[in-house]
């Protein structure tokens, strides 16, 4: 009997959607799994702690090289939405390759219009069985909290940000 893969969400406004899927990725990859960890609005050439170290430890990163519009002056709306959208298809099109496939801030991509729920809906029904998912970000739609196995909510009770200390290398990138 094939096992069967199930979806988790990690969202909310606190710290730590990333790095659960991070460890995931690695306890995954450590018992012998096959992964695939998508990051949207994360360039390549960026720094960032998990980047190397998944990659070492074999882990097959696709990144959409593009930022997040938020942290830009000139926004190309077209060339967001390609990269966006050529990231989603690429995942899609090696996901069956994998036994855990993460997407990672793939609520900032939905909830800003750049890909279609409903196109991530068919992607969830129509994956191969055993495909584990990990879906990040802030602000999950009901919609796909509904059709997930597991919702973990981070609740941001208190954060250095909030008190003006920037994001810091190694601890939040």
């Amino acid at each position: 009997m094939e096992k069967k893969g199930l979806v988790h969400i990690y969202t909310g406004d606190g710290k730590g959607k990333t790095t659960a899927s991070v460890g995931l990725a690695i306890r995954a990859v450590g018992q012998g799994l096959r992964v695939l960890f998508v990051q949207f609005f994360k360039e390549d050439s960026a720094s960032s702690g998990e980047k190397e170290v998944l990659r070492k430890l074999g882990v097959e990163l696709i990144r959409s090289n593009c930022r997040h519009p938020i942290f830009m002056k000139d926004v190309d709306e077209k060339k967001i939405k390609d990269d966006i959208t050529g990231t989603f298809e690429k995942a899609r099109e090696k996901a069956p390759a994998y036994d855990l496939l993460v997407l990672d801030e793939v609520m900032s991509v939905v909830n800003g219009g750049w890909i279609d729920m409903e196109d991530l809906f068919s992607f969830l029904k129509e994956r191969p069985a055993g495909l584990e998912v990990v879906l990040t970000g802030r602000d999950a739609p009901v919609e796909l909290q509904q059709v997930s196995d597991y919702v973990t909510e981070m609740l941001k009770i208190k954060h250095p940000f909030d008190a003006g200390v920037k994001a810091r290398k190694g601890i939040e990138y």
